[in-house]
Formats: structure tokens, sequence, C-alpha cells
């Protein structure tokens, strides 16, 4: 029988250490051609400027098969309500039979967060020690706590345009919260993008030569969250270069022959200290299966969870 993992579940069984060995691994095998997985299918619910989205994948190293239904309602933030809600379905690989039903919320929110932290352990400057994050939500959190395991930030900057929720994330974490986007950014080492913006919220010349850019938001193809300038002028990795051709507007925009490599491939590394690197995550339903794999192997080896 199917087991179901509540996100308590989930968020008692992986830790974030694990998680991001465990997206280091998944991104590998990925870029390696050892993952079954097509583009994620969308849905544009345009009448209620809403997405849902299916993402199935298959890791043979696991093994693990599975998929993430999720759905995208920013109208939920004025309803108290998480913007992004998911489901992960996992099935047993020798019969197809459903194996367990877990809350992606969490998950989704932890693995893009351990997933920047690969880029930042391969892309960043050796020795980076400021930290800028624009934007005040769930993933400005999940990313300040993945990113305290791969790097030591002796300052870390905040902005959001929304000051309230600046100020809470502030409090919350110990950022210094900034008047603007630019006096955030300028002089930072490291510079992450987790806005709901489909315009650009950051220009090339507040960049400093060696940051690296972690650009979460602007996931479709009509939207962009960075300066073109920024990504011509930057060492481009992505997570899938399938998928960013299709979804992604900023990458879109600078042409699939800008991208260096995949962030699971060995090309994956920073060239020089000056250079400015970006890694433009999108999000693979492998992380989500290898994440959500991750839960139930724990669960079923501690009792955790509701049997159905």
């Amino acid at each position: 029988m199917p087991l179901l993992l509540t996100e308590a579940d989930v968020r008692e069984l992986i830790t974030m250490p694990d998680l991001i060995a465990a997206m280091d691994r998944a991104l590998q095998a990925f870029s390696a051609g050892e993952v079954v997985q097509p583009v994620r299918t969308v849905l544009d619910l345009a009448d209620r400027h809403a997405f849902f989205g299916l993402m199935p994948a298959y890791a043979a190293s696991g093994p693990a098969l599975g998929a993430k239904l999720v759905s995208v309602y920013h109208s939920n933030l004025a309803r108290g309500l998480p913007s992004h809600l998911a489901t992960i379905l996992l099935f047993d690989p020798e019969t197809g039979a459903l194996q367990a039903i877990l809350d992606g919320r969490y998950i989704t929110e932890a693995r893009t967060a351990a997933v920047s932290a690969v880029s930042v352990r391969k892309l960043a400057r050796p020795g980076a020690r400021v930290l800028a994050i624009l934007g005040s939500g769930v993933q400005a959190r999940s990313h300040f706590e993945a990113l305290a395991h791969v790097g030591r930030f002796d300052e870390v900057r905040a902005w959001s345009p929304t000051r309230a929720n600046l100020e809470a994330f502030s409090r919350m974490t110990g950022a210094r919260a900034m008047e603007s986007a630019e006096g955030a950014v300028r002089g930072a080492d490291v510079i992450v993008l987790v806005t709901a913006s489909a315009e650009p919220v950051i220009r090339n010349e507040w960049v400093s030569a060696g940051a690296h850019v972690i650009s979460v938001g602007a996931c479709r193809p009509n939207q962009r969250e960075m300066d073109p300038g920024l990504v011509r002028r930057a060492r481009l990795f992505v997570d899938s270069r399938a998928a960013a051709m299709k979804e992604s507007g900023d990458v879109i925009g600078a042409g699939e022959g800008h991208i260096v490599a995949e962030l699971g491939e060995a090309g994956a590394a920073r060239s020089g200290d000056a250079e400015v690197t970006i890694f433009k995550s999108l999000g693979l339903a492998v992380e989500d299966v290898a994440a959500a794999h991750l839960a139930y192997r724990r669960a079923v080896e501690t009792g955790r969870g509701t049997n159905l």
C-alpha cells in the first residue's frame, strides 16, 4: 500500500546537507544521460494568471520513478497561501505500482535552494564573502539556509520591493535590509534573484567582476529577470539546455550557443577570478523525484508516514 508523507514528515526526514549532496548526484546523472525526463508540460491558466505543471522523471541509479504536479498561483499570497503548491507521486520501478504520495511544497522550496548551493560550490569565486538576496519570500529564506552550508558569508544583504516583507526577512535572518536593489548588488560576490518579477531586477553595471549570479525567477519565455547585457557578459550555466531554451526568456534571448554547460556536466566550473558567472535555475523533475526518493527511503527506515 502507498505511504503518505506530509510536509511535516518530509521536513523531519531530510536535511539540507543531505539534500545538497542528492541534488549534485541528480544533476550529474541528468547531464550524463542517465535520466529519462521530458521537458515539463505546463498549462497556462490565463484566466487565473496561474500555471499548472506536470514533471515526470525516471532515474535508474535510484532507482526512482515519479512525477510532480505543481501549481503556481501568485494570487495565493493575498489569501495567506503559498504561491507554489505541489504533490509528488513515487512509483515502484519494478511494477509501476503507486509507492508513495508526498507533499511537494517543501521539497520544491528546499531542492531549489540546494541546487543553487551546488552552483555556488562549482561557480562562485573562492573566498566569496558578500551575499545579496533579491526577494523576501519562501525561496529567499530557503536560499539563506542552503548557502550557509557552502559558503562563509561575512555580510548578507537583502532587498525586496515590499518593505514590510523585507523587514520581516531581515528580522528572521539577520540580513542587512537595503534601500535599493542596486545597493544590495554592488560589490556582492554571490547574488541570488528570487523574485516574482517578469522584468529585469538587476542591471549589468551593478555587477562586479568575479560575481556569481543565481537566477531562480522568470521561468517563462516571455519573462526576464536579468539585464540582457549581463547575460551576454557572463558565462552562462543552466540545469537543462532543453528546458532553458524552451522556458527561460533570459536564456532564449542570449541563444543556445551562449550556454557554457549544464551544472551537472564536468565542464561546469569557473575559469577565472574576474569572470562573471550565471546559473539559470528552472528546476528539473529529477530533482523532485530524487528528493522524494530520499525522504521515502528515510521514512521506510524510521517507520515514519501513514500507510494508505
